[in-house]
């Protein structure tokens, strides 16, 4: 069962990123959007994020569950060195869920209308930074497990250039997947232009940031290009990344939106995958080179075989239920549409 854990842990890590990095991302487009077109925009949005975002947060849990329960000395370990950014991420996505069900329900229309805006627009941008540090956090060599100070304990395993470089490249692509996905969302040409500019903007900067955590990786001494371009997965999944993005820009003229989606989702994959693979099964590394691994830190064989079993009964009913839920927004959403029609 250990590999079935392990899976399950990896896959609810990039779904989390592929449907709640998209829904953080939303939260980002609206941040960039002119005061002309943010009425139209808020609407695209909010009939994007509706089927998915009340269980986007469900891979996070799932993922935290298997830690806890499968990996206990990680989690304890990860709890305690990056608990300041893993508060910091968990207010931010409590502020953004109550700015966004108050600016959406409340029955007042006043000034809190703006509140609400600024909270769900900068917790967009704030949590996903602070999840990109803690991820990049976990593979920066700089979590002390002997640490005898305050900041080198709780403040330097993410606090420094690599990590903070992985932030923003993760607020980028959050951005990008996020425009790429309301490509399909837009109701005429004109709203479809605008978003594939955006799309545009996003998958620059998320180049730069990109660029920008190779040059962070080699000032933090980590081994970033040798994980990536020394391993012939790692390599294969970039070149994979570069196939896709082109043909996605290819699709993006032929209005194929299910494709684009699909692309979008597989590039995201291909970058993880590059960076994860081969350190795996280490999935934290720490100054001292006693690395915390999946396979040598992982809970008694009984512990794991009850969970890779509530994992694989629970996903017989979790998962067609998440699929009517889907279906069922957006059934209303385009019941909705017609009806405004």
């Amino acid at each position: 069962m250990d590999e079935v854990v392990i899976t399950y842990l990896w896959l609810s890590i990039l779904l989390y990123f592929l449907l709640g990095g998209a829904d953080f991302g939303a939260g980002i487009i609206e941040m960039f959007t002119s005061s002309k077109r943010i009425k139209k925009t808020r609407t695209t949005l909010y009939e994007a994020i509706g089927p998915i975002w009340e269980s986007n947060h469900m891979w996070l849990v799932i993922a935290i569950v298997i830690l806890f329960v499968g990996f206990p000395v990680i989690y304890s370990t990860l709890s305690v060195h990056l608990h300041i950014p893993i508060l910091i991420l968990l207010l931010g996505i409590i502020a953004r869920g109550t700015a966004f069900v108050f600016r959406h329900y409340d029955a007042i229309h006043d000034n809190m209308q703006e509140v609400y805006n600024k909270i769900f627009v900068w917790s967009s941008f704030i949590t996903p930074l602070f999840l990109g540090i803690i991820a990049g956090s976990t593979v920066s060599g700089k979590i002390d497990l002997k640490a005898d100070t305050f900041e080198t304990a709780y403040i330097y395993p993410w606090l420094n250039w690599f990590s903070i470089a992985v932030g923003f490249f993760t607020v980028a692509l959050c951005g990008f997947l996020a425009a790429v996905y309301l490509i399909g969302e837009a109701t005429n040409e004109e709203d479809r232009k605008e978003f594939i500019r955006k799309a545009k903007n996003a998958n620059s900067i998320a180049v730069i940031c990109g660029i920008l955590v190779f040059i962070a990786a080699e000032a933090n001494e980590v081994p970033l290009v040798r994980w990536v371009f020394g391993d012939k997965v790692g390599l294969g999944a970039v070149l994979a990344a570069t196939i896709s993005l082109v043909l996605l820009w290819v699709f993006v003229h032929a209005k194929n939106e299910l494709v684009i989606r699909g692309l979008v989702a597989f590039q995201v994959t291909m970058i993880l995958l590059a960076i994860s693979y081969a350190h795996f099964p280490d999935l934290v590394i720490t100054t001292s080179g006693d690395n915390l691994s999946l396979i040598q830190y992982k809970a008694p064989a009984a512990t794991l075989n009850a969970l890779g079993w509530a994992l694989l009964i629970g996903s017989v009913f979790i998962l067609p239920a998440l699929f009517y839920l889907y279906y069922s927004f957006r059934k209303k959403a385009n019941a909705d549409v017609g009806y405004s029609h």
